[in-house]
């Protein structure tokens, strides 16, 4: 078995057409089931990276996609998997989708997300749950492997400051409005050499308004390939 088909079990990968899907965008297939489920998923960092991060060629952002985080929190051997990875050596940050899920058979299928967040260049990792420490040790786990991925030391910090939310699914929404944030008001505004604030502290989060800012860039990406296609 080759190391794709060995990576595509791992992860759950399925294959799907473009006609299954509600969404297809690049490599990434969303279905309609419905589709404001698809407004919660971190998977919309795609998104950021694809429209944003262009604009800034001098930035050494890395955006690590779901199923790589977990692969990354899952494999015992972490060099064994570098090949799939990013080339981390010339980044400054790195974000981390965390998901909860304790079953390597079953990528993404956990009930709660947060955020983490490297600073490569401050050899510090800040971990934001908008659920309390829900995800601490999970956080941990990625530290501890990009730490070994990495061969540095990374000092862990849980922002206990971190916005919360106000139910049980809102979690996906945080984290990509954190995500946002984060990349675009504090990272790619300020000069390299400025300090910058990682704290979230008295940052409010508009879950609703996030939802439906993120259905109209999802729904703008359909209608644009949808134009394309005809």
């Amino acid at each position: 078995m080759t190391f794709r088909s060995k990576m595509a079990r791992r992860l759950g990968d399925t294959q799907r057409s473009p006609s299954d899907s509600y969404l297809s965008y690049h490599d990434i297939l969303c279905r309609a089931d419905p589709p404001l489920k698809l407004a919660l998923s971190p998977r919309l960092a795609r998104w950021l990276e694809r429209e944003i991060l262009p604009r800034y060629p001098q930035a050494h952002i890395i955006l690590l996609r779901p199923s790589m985080t977990f692969l990354l929190m899952k494999e015992p051997d972490v060099n064994s998997i570098r090949s799939a990875l990013p080339d981390f050596n010339r980044c400054t940050h790195i974000f981390l989708p965390i998901n909860d899920n304790r079953y390597v058979n079953q990528a993404e299928g956990g009930s709660h997300w947060s955020l983490l967040l490297v600073s490569k260049i401050d050899r510090v990792a800040f971990h934001y749950d908008s659920l309390g420490a829900s995800n601490r040790e999970e956080a941990k786990s990625a530290t501890r492997a990009l730490e070994n991925l990495m061969r540095i030391n990374l000092r862990f910090h849980h922002l206990e400051d971190t916005p919360q939310q106000e139910n049980g699914s809102d979690c996906g929404v945080f984290v990509c409005i954190l995500m946002r944030h984060l990349l675009i008001k504090r990272l790619l505004s300020v000069n390299a050499r400025e300090k910058i604030s990682m704290s979230m502290a008295n940052k409010m989060v508009d879950s609703n308004g996030g939802r439906k800012e993120m259905l109209k860039i999802i729904e703008s990406l359909r209608k644009e390939g949808v134009r394309r296609r005809s």
